[in-house]
């Protein structure tokens, strides 16, 4: 039987195979990206938000009345559950969540709240100065500045309803009271009776491009990690003779070693290790020389030198297990899946849950979380740094014991790169 080839004498199947890897690739990836940014508000899942209600209400017309009670029913009741985790708090709670970024928002209706309404409804038809009652919505930038958008447009539409259905009840109340038409003034302003204020819950400091400095600051950490595996698996394996190294139009394949894999792993990692703290700390002068403030530099660079170590070493890993395939296992695991998993750009509550259910062992999102933690949150444990560092040795200790029983599997079963033995022959180099 006669194999098809190109003239050159390579199969065809050898000139189609990057054609086929490569579109495969290129559909992982238009899948990954295009999915995660299609219509984040229709894919919003346990997106979380608290709602303080510290209405004491008042006496109407001989009545004890919460109306604040009544709107924090019809908020649960109309917010959809599915899309929105609506968490009825103390005002601490809220805090405490909107601190640690366990929140993307709160609504805060106040304590005298009726009494106001009450009072308004009064002005209506008696003249003098009033303010409308008041509902505080407050966003949290430093939890994701796309997040806050979201929370935003989220209480606009159902604030608006609820200003709605208040209104309507005020005014049939002020009518039955009075048994005259009201005046056009008063019938707009018990039309709309609260006064939506929205603000942010601790402001993001300048030099932050609105939250994405922890994202990038992620992506810095990753990349200097998974393509420093790159660059040290092919520059080590070219001084060790197994990899041939091309310059230009110079060319470099020295004689290969005797040495196992297992310990041209241990040297890789080795250099990953030594590299780490530099890069962290040059990474960390750098943002300085920038003027991203960094208020907890220490916690920054101890976790931003495991990040990086974390990455090349598993990495690493991955090339000693399963060589020039490994290239694209890496690529896949650390970036393809991994950006839009991340949760830096867009919430993983605002994209579709099968990339979302990817969060919870994507490296990117967890060194997310410990950076953004780090910058924003004052390096509280519960703001996800906790998560993120336990992931990260998680990650590690993987990387690791994948390395290590792969060469050893390797090494003991005799699959010697370039069939050059581990001890060295008469003659052969050492």
């Amino acid at each position: 039987m006669v194999k098809t080839s190109a003239p050159t004498g390579v199969p065809l199947r050898g000139w189609i195979g990057p054609m086929v890897v490569l579109t495969l690739l290129a559909a992982l990836i238009g899948t990954m990206y295009l999915g995660y940014t299609s219509d984040p508000e229709k894919n919003l899942h346990d997106f979380p938000v608290a709602l303080v209600n510290q209405d004491v209400g008042d006496v109407m017309d001989g009545k004890t009345v919460n109306i604040g009670d009544q709107i924090a029913d019809a908020l649960s009741q109309k917010i959809p559950s599915e899309k929105i985790d609506l968490r009825r708090v103390g005002i601490n709670d809220a805090r405490q969540q909107l601190s640690n970024g366990q929140v993307y928002g709160a609504i805060i209706i106040p304590g005298d709240f009726t009494k106001r309404l009450s009072i308004l409804a009064a002005a209506s038809v008696v003249p003098g100065d009033i303010e409308r009652p008041t509902i505080t919505v407050q966003t949290n930038p430093r939890a994701g500045t796309y997040a806050s958008s979201i929370m935003q447009r989220i209480t606009d539409r159902a604030m608006a309803q609820v200003n709605s259905t208040v209104g309507a009840q005020l005014t049939d109340q002020v009518k039955a009271k009075v048994n005259t038409e009201l005046t056009g003034a008063a019938r707009l302003q018990l039309a709309k009776p609260i006064d939506v204020v929205v603000s942010p819950y601790r402001p993001l400091p300048a030099g932050t491009g609105q939250g994405l400095s922890a994202f990038f600051y992620t992506l810095v950490l990753l990349f200097a990690g998974f393509s420093g595996a790159m660059i040290i698996h092919s520059m080590i394996d070219n001084v060790l003779g197994y990899l041939p190294a091309e310059y230009g139009p110079w060319f470099r394949a020295p004689e290969p070693r005797s040495i196992s894999r297992w310990r041209t792993l241990l040297a890789k990692w080795a250099i990953a290790a030594v590299t780490a703290p530099v890069l962290s700390g040059m990474f960390m002068g750098i943002a300085t020389l920038f003027g991203m403030p960094i208020d907890q530099p220490l916690p920054l660079f101890l976790y931003g030198t495991l990040a990086i170590i974390a990455v090349s070493v598993t990495g690493l890993s991955v090339l000693a297990a399963f060589g020039t395939m490994g290239l694209l296992v890496n690529m896949i695991v650390f970036v393809v899946l991994g950006l839009p998993s991340s949760s830096g750009s867009i919430p993983v509550e605002a994209i579709p849950r099968w990339i979302a259910a990817l969060s919870s062992f994507e490296p990117m999102h967890q060194i997310y979380l410990s950076v953004r933690a780090i910058l924003f949150f004052d390096g509280h444990l519960e703001a996800g740094l906790s998560t993120g560092i336990w992931m990260t040795l998680f990650g590690l200790t993987v990387g690791l014991l994948l390395g290590a029983v792969a060469t050893h599997t390797y090494d003991l079963r005799g699959l010697y790169r370039l069939g050059v033995p581990h001890v060295a022959e008469p003659g052969h180099p050492q």
